[in-house]
């Protein structure tokens, strides 16, 4: 069960009022600002560039492998929590039930953030992005006929789609929540076309 009570905020946390009040636009953890972006793009280039440097399959998939697992546990245990004060997780109760929890940091009694918009600009970014490219990747692989690195393609995105779609949980409350949104969402799209001055004019 996801917990519903949590700070509202945009995907790459500009909102106006708390700019005006604070640029915070400093690194406040380049450390996990840094492995935030290390591990995820360190595997691409590798995928990359792995024909070039190494004729061993295996060597390329271990080394890839490797770092798409480390960048999974740094991003859902450190730099979630760090940068943007979001995490989630999977805990079993006592009836041996499996649930995920799915939590942000509420706001202090001041109204502020511990999180600078430029962390979470460059952690929203990083997080996007990478599970994208191997989204490519993987149609690459498929289309080519590169069935040996197909594994390997697939396994970027399960990973990394998992924090990608973990966090957006984080942001949006539980799947009610996300089906609401969407669902508003469609509907403004809608009035907004049904207002439009062209739109009742007949012929």
């Amino acid at each position: 069960d996801s917990n519903d009570d949590i700070e509202d905020v945009s995907l790459f946390d500009a909102d106006d009022d708390v700019s005006r009040r604070s640029k915070k636009s400093k690194i406040r953890h380049p450390v996990a600002s840094f492995f935030h972006l290390f591990f995820r793009v360190s595997a691409i280039v590798v995928y990359l560039l792995c024909e070039l440097l190494t004729s061993s399959f295996i060597a390329c998939m271990v080394t890839i492998i490797l770092l798409l697992s480390c960048d999974f546990w740094a991003v859902k245990n450190v730099t979630g929590r760090l940068m943007v004060g979001l995490r989630w997780w999977n805990q079993v109760d006592d009836d041996g039930r499996s649930h995920w929890v799915f939590e942000a940091r509420k706001v202090s009694a001041q109204g502020s953030k511990t999180s600078s918009e430029a962390e979470s600009r460059i952690f929203w970014l990083g997080l996007i992005t990478c599970p994208m490219i191997w989204v490519i990747f993987a149609f690459s692989a498929l289309f080519s006929f590169k069935v040996k690195w197909l594994a390997v393609v697939v396994m970027g995105v399960v990973l990394q789609g998992a924090n990608l779609y973990g966090y957006i949980r984080c942001k949006v409350g539980s799947r009610k929540n996300l089906t609401s949104m969407a669902t508003n969402y469609l509907g403004k799209q809608f009035l907004r076309q049904v207002r439009l001055p062209g739109f009742w004019k007949t012929s």
